[in-house]
């Protein structure tokens, strides 16, 4: 092998630095043009081989609102999910990591069948409907968002409460290596919420697994979550896991870490304001300007009985 000494290289053979420069540049962005395209095609691959499962439901619910619906794209990206994150955008950016499958759920407490029961049964048993809610967030926000479940009450049958049964408890997965909102002592894990039987069995609540005609996304609550439209947000317990049917009321998680904010009842009222701010008006996401919020999130009609007596004040 014939190796040059400096001084034996001719000026004429020597790469000028300018155009060294221009063939590093050259090969590092070739480089990367073609680690982006290995990701890209990695990633279509991907999307490929896991495409969103589509859902066999009816269509036409008489539930359901004929408001304009909210953009999938701001349903699946802008959520509350602490689990994954306290922004609301961290949880579609790191809800990637919950495992959906397989998924099994816990009947316990006041009923005559309790046991732990498989999804995919639990599925085989219901019919699924398409419906179309509003769902108004304490935080002055809202979306209308095309839920595909089946009702809570036809469910709760299957278990055959007990006339002790006066209040229905849910609790969400624990599981701090999928979730990592879970290892940051933000709310007491895990998730914990709660219903009057008599809510828990009304119509208009159900138990969804699905948006859109698709599965739901991870950060949307996959693979099964509660949706009750006149009530805020933070009630619709997401990734159930466990479901408890008590004498006693439960004590649900936001009320436990801030009771004189979020009560247990928490129905849509505008009459009474958040302890910082006024609950008078509320945005839809996608709109610039904001509307009047409604009695019962707009469901006064359906769900003001459950109430009747009731001082909305004190149980708020």
């Amino acid at each position: 092998m014939l190796i040059k000494k400096p001084t034996d290289i001719k000026s004429s053979e020597i790469t000028a630095p300018e155009l060294y420069k221009q063939r590093r540049r050259f090969i590092q962005s070739s480089t990367a043009l073609l680690l982006g395209a290995s990701w890209l095609s990695m990633r279509q691959l991907m999307a490929k081989e896991n495409p969103p499962t589509r859902l066999d439901f009816k269509t036409g619910s008489a539930y359901s609102t004929d408001e304009e619906k909210t953009s999938y794209k701001d349903v699946t990206e802008y959520n509350n999910y602490y689990e994954f994150g306290t922004d609301k955008y961290s949880p579609a950016k790191n809800a990637s990591s919950l495992t959906t499958d397989p998924w099994s759920v816990t009947i316990e407490g006041e009923v005559a069948r309790p046991g732990t029961y498989q999804l995919e049964d639990i599925l085989k048993s219901q019919s699924l409907e398409e419906r179309i809610y509003r769902l108004r967030c304490v935080e002055r926000w809202s979306m209308v968002i095309p839920w595909v479940g089946f009702p809570l009450a036809d469910f709760i049958k299957q278990f055959e409460p007990t006339s002790r049964a006066r209040y229905v408890e849910f609790t969400t997965l624990y599981r701090p290596n999928e979730m990592p909102g879970q290892e940051r002592s933000v709310l007491n894990w895990p998730y914990k919420e709660g219903l009057r039987i008599d809510e828990a069995t009304h119509p208009l609540t159900i138990l969804a697994v699905g948006l859109y005609g698709e599965v739901l996304p991870n950060q949307n609550g996959a693979p099964l979550r509660l949706v009750v439209p006149w009530k805020y947000g933070f009630k619709s317990i997401k990734s159930i896991v466990k479901i408890r049917f008590t004498e006693q009321q439960p004590v649900s998680t936001w009320t436990r870490a801030a009771p004189n904010e979020y009560g247990f009842y928490a129905n849509v009222n505008p009459t009474v304001d958040h302890p910082r701010w006024s609950q008078k008006r509320e945005r839809r996401l996608g709109e610039f300007l904001k509307r009047k919020t409604l009695m019962f999130n707009g469901y006064d009609e359906q769900v003001a009985s459950l109430y009747n007596g009731m001082d909305l004040n004190k149980n708020f």
